[in-house]
């Protein structure tokens, strides 16, 4: 029994030997980029009426090596000693062709370096660079041929990947995301790079309108800003002004009135901004915009204290509103669209804002309306002017170049759309509900009998007294 029993040791040790031996000399005979991930390249594009705009970002490492152009360590300071030849290189590797050959035109514009880092990968630096893709004419920026081979024609490990991000025609246009078009990489069968072919779809008018439609109404509703500045100065709407102070109420067609004034002004106010900026193509600085649309919130938060332009507020919505359009006109001019599409834009877009800008009044006014018939509507009229100065100076001093909490605090509420939603509309409903319960206690009071409205002069104390 000795023999078997020494084989089966022997076979189990060799076969143990062979389990650890194959992967240990796998790990050790592994180039470092196939032990630890690299990462890839991604080329981002903007597609506009006539031209394509592509955003590289590109591996330093990678980029060196497949270049020849060392930039390992190179700065933001000393890039522009290497802008030439990078250039030059890129523009030899980017080569969009149309459907049947013909050549586009390649211009290389703004270059950085950042940090960044991508999935199951540490920190990495890369070389972030700008390029105008402009096809022959009649060519279409919607179907053609990406022969793109800046890294992968040297790394043959290397991946780029190619995403669509704005595409007016398309509908998208909030840059919120991008849409993945394809991967280029080597074909390891002839070592060559295959073109991408780009097939973008026909696209529409219509559907750029209606995303613009969609995107401004976005743009008011997570626009903390531009809401409370609305809905401050619509708080004290029902209120009558004496002696510099918030003192009884006004009737309810007058608060109606007023509501309504203010709204009209603050639309027609940042419509004309809007449209006079955004069709002017104006360059307009964003920092001076922005300051003065936190002012405009503070100023709105110290007359719900006290009455600074009692029966002027629909003045002052609409002055201050050409400041909110201006604003408003900054996304647009980020899109770079060509004049018919900004106008098909500025018409969807303020549409979007009025629309929502409604639907949030609607749902405001009923608690405006209740709200000042309350006993605690001092208490919450100025707890709600506090809060809202607080945010308008947390602003100021972010857009002044002071970033603070308070700021961040505020932005942040713009990302719980819902709930502020439903917050009105509950608040909105429940408002209507005790209207109502007020109205019929009224009628029933109002229709009491004859008996039941004139007391007994028999049985009233108070009128034998004064003897009636």
């Amino acid at each position: 029994m000795t023999g078997p029993r020494n084989w089966l040791t022997t076979t189990l040790r060799w076969l143990a030997g062979i389990a650890i031996a194959v992967p240990a000399a796998l790990l050790l005979g592994a180039s470092p980029a196939a032990a630890h991930p690299m990462p890839h390249s991604v080329v981002q594009l903007d597609v506009y009426k006539e031209s394509v705009s592509a955003r590289l970002e590109l591996p330093v490492d990678d980029f060196s090596r497949a270049s020849g152009i060392d930039l390992s360590k190179a700065t933001s300071s000393t890039l522009s000693n290497r802008a030439g030849a990078i250039r030059s290189y890129l523009r030899e590797h980017i080569r969009p062709t149309t459907t049947d050959g013909g050549t586009w035109q390649v211009a290389v514009g703004t270059l950085s370096l950042s940090r960044t880092q991508q999935t199951s990968t540490g920190p990495y630096r890369e070389l972030v660079a700008k390029a105008v893709l402009t096809p022959p004419a009649g060519g279409d920026v919607r179907h053609f041929a990406f022969d793109y081979d800046v890294i992968v024609h040297q790394v043959v490990t290397h991946i780029v990947l190619v995403t669509v991000r704005q595409d007016w025609a398309a509908g998208r246009v909030d840059g919120g995301g991008s849409t993945q078009v394809g991967t280029i990489r080597i074909d390891t069968r002839t070592m060559k790079v295959p073109a991408l072919k780009v097939d973008l779809g026909a696209g529409s008018a219509w559907r750029g309108f209606v995303a613009m439609l969609r995107l401004g109404g976005d743009h008011i509703l997570t626009g903390t800003d531009h809401l409370l500045f609305l809905l401050i100065l619509l708080l004290p709407a029902p209120l009558a002004a004496t002696g510099g102070r918030w003192t009884g109420l006004v009737g309810a067609r007058t608060a109606l009135a007023r509501i309504g004034r203010v709204t009209l002004a603050f639309t027609a106010g940042h419509s004309i901004a809007l449209a006079a900026t955004a069709l002017g193509r104006l360059d307009i600085p964003d920092r001076p915009v922005e300051a003065f649309i936190a002012v405009s919130i503070l100023v709105g938060a110290v007359h719900a204290i006290r009455p600074l332009f009692p029966g002027k507020e629909a003045l002052v919505a609409g002055v201050f509103g050409l400041g909110h359009g201006m604003a408003f006109s900054f996304v647009l001019a980020e899109m770079h669209l060509s004049t018919g599409q900004l106008v098909s834009s500025l018409f969807g877009f303020n549409l979007g804002i009025e629309l929502v800008q409604l639907l949030l009044v609607c749902l405001a006014l009923p608690s405006l309306l209740v709200l000042a018939r309350l006993r605690v509507q001092a208490a919450l009229r100025l707890s709600g002017a506090v809060l809202t100065g607080m945010a308008s100076v947390g602003w100021l001093a972010d857009r002044l170049g002071l970033p603070n909490p308070v700021a961040r605090a505020a932005d942040g509420a713009g990302a719980h759309t819902t709930l502020l939603l439903a917050t009105l509309a509950v608040t909105a409903l429940a408002s209507i509900v005790w209207r109502m319960t007020l109205g019929r206690r009224a009628g029933t009071d109002a229709d009491l009998s004859p008996a039941e409205e004139a007391p007994d002069s028999t049985t009233n104390p108070a009128l034998l007294r004064s003897g009636r």
